[in-house]
């Protein structure tokens, strides 16, 4: 006789945090108010500001958890050479655009959103865009690049453009792998 599988049921909180993650994407920050955001997540508006101290912080919190799951596992590729890791971030990426879901950087999306750079949210986008900028230049600098400080902001540049473009098109594009391979190439990688 199989056993049924334990319900794991999720505290307020994090069902907070996963339906705005959801509608945010789906609709807009701005288009989906507290209410609809506790009546989705079942749960009370007493609950949220139990938890948070209001919508800003809620959007933070969502964007603050989906930045593992964005960047794709950067650290799942650490027996990888360099050079090899910082391509994978650009196929991984070109392999979640051509989802019929994908709905492009979360970061860029709130902070083209809400245009207010100290917003909680942008704040959040603007820590996360450092941190992929500072990863591939450990990874650059681990490979020898020359000026690698300079290549991984063209690189992150180009992880921009193309989540944007996979929004658009759909997909990377061969173009994006090949411009990635252009920069390594040109920085003596």
């Amino acid at each position: 006789m199989a056993t049924a599988a334990p319900v794991v049921k999720t505290g307020p909180r994090e069902r907070l945090i996963t339906t705005a993650q959801r509608l945010f994407a789906a609709e807009g920050i701005r288009s989906v108010g507290v209410d609809r955001l506790c009546a989705e997540a079942k749960v009370s508006k007493r609950s949220l500001y139990q938890h948070f101290s209001g919508k800003d912080e809620v959007v933070a919190a969502a964007l603050h958890a989906q930045a593992d799951q964005h960047y794709l596992g950067l650290h799942r590729d650490d027996g990888l050479p360099p050079r090899d890791r910082v391509i994978a971030v650009f196929e991984r990426l070109d392999h979640r655009a051509r989802s019929p879901e994908f709905q492009g950087c979360p970061f860029i999306g709130a902070a083209s959103e809400l245009k207010d750079r100290a917003h909680p949210a942008s704040v959040v986008a603007h820590e996360q865009k450092l941190g992929l900028t500072a990863h591939f230049a450990d990874l650059l600098a681990q490979g020898g690049a020359r000026e690698p400080d300079l290549l991984a902001q063209q690189l992150t540049l180009i992880f921009d453009g193309a989540s944007v473009h996979g929004v658009m098109h759909g997909g990377a594009t061969p173009a994006t792998l090949g411009a990635v391979e252009t920069l390594l190439a040109a920085h003596g990688m």
